[in-house]
């Protein structure tokens, strides 16, 4: 039986569709030792090299879906080599038998708090796809006066580098002055997207931690550093969330106080 190679590769574990797609386009990926084409049909008994390594392709259905949780600390950057020699999130997760940890979105270098992974690529595909608009929640420690009319443009759209973003929820938390803490949701993965806001407005994030990533909450009782993986009943609930439509207003604010 054939499949996509995007959809198969997506299977085995090494990567989401989009990143898949990509290596194709670099060149990175060969059939029976030919360039890969975007689309291409490929058969079980096919050899597939990613950068010169043979990928083993799971015949029928794929590998059990597993997905781990991060206490992402600061000073760790997602991806898997760093030029500058910093540590990697990668680093503390634990070994795969089969397959690789896939990053479900991304978090800056200082930014800390919930980071999930999955060996399921398509699953990761699903829930970091922009269409999906899945929500992912921050406690955010602003340095700087925040008034009304700050959080209603906030709220409404703010025009930046990359286009309009905007929070889809702030509530105030804890604190006042320089040590005054918001909660905030975004439904969109763009590169540092939560500062970039604020700073729009004059302010600075001293503290950034994200508490929530669609349907999971970031557990208060965890630390940074740690890592465990999700129950059967609660990634069942992200595959749910996965593959419904986009629907505004999917859950707000929830997060309670968190470890800082």
């Amino acid at each position: 039986m054939s499949e996509r190679i995007q959809k198969a590769l997506a299977n085995s574990g090494i990567g989401s569709r989009r990143q898949i797609e990509a290596w194709i386009r670099e060149g990175r990926i060969t059939v029976n030792g030919r360039p890969a084409k975007i689309g291409q049909q490929v058969e079980a008994e096919v050899n597939i090299h990613f950068d010169g390594w043979l990928v083993p392709l799971k015949a029928g259905a794929p590998q059990k879906t597993r997905v781990l949780a991060y206490y992402k600390p600061a000073g760790e950057v997602c991806s898997r080599k760093d030029d500058k020699g910093r540590t990697t999130v990668f680093s503390r997760l634990p070994h795969l038998k089969q397959g690789r940890w896939i990053s479900i979105g991304r978090l800056d270098v200082n930014t800390t708090g919930l980071l999930l992974f999955s060996n399921d690529g398509e699953l990761v595909n699903q829930l970091t796809h922009p269409s999906r608009e899945i929500e992912r929640e921050y406690a955010v420690r602003v340095m700087g006066d925040v008034n009304g009319e700050m959080l209603t443009r906030l709220r409404a759209g703010v025009k930046l580098d990359d286009g309009i973003a905007r929070f889809t929820d702030i509530v105030k938390g804890e604190g006042k002055g320089a040590n005054t803490w918001f909660y905030v949701v975004i439904k969109e993965g763009r590169n540092r997207e939560v500062r970039r806001l604020w700073e729009s407005q004059g302010v600075m994030v001293s503290r950034l931690i994200r508490v929530r990533f669609g349907s999971y909450l970031l557990d208060r009782q965890r630390h940074p550093g740690e890592t465990w993986e999700l129950e059967p009943h609660e990634i069942k609930v992200l595959q749910q969330l996965a593959q419904k439509p986009a629907v505004a207003g999917q859950r707000g604010i929830s997060a309670k106080p968190v470890r800082r």
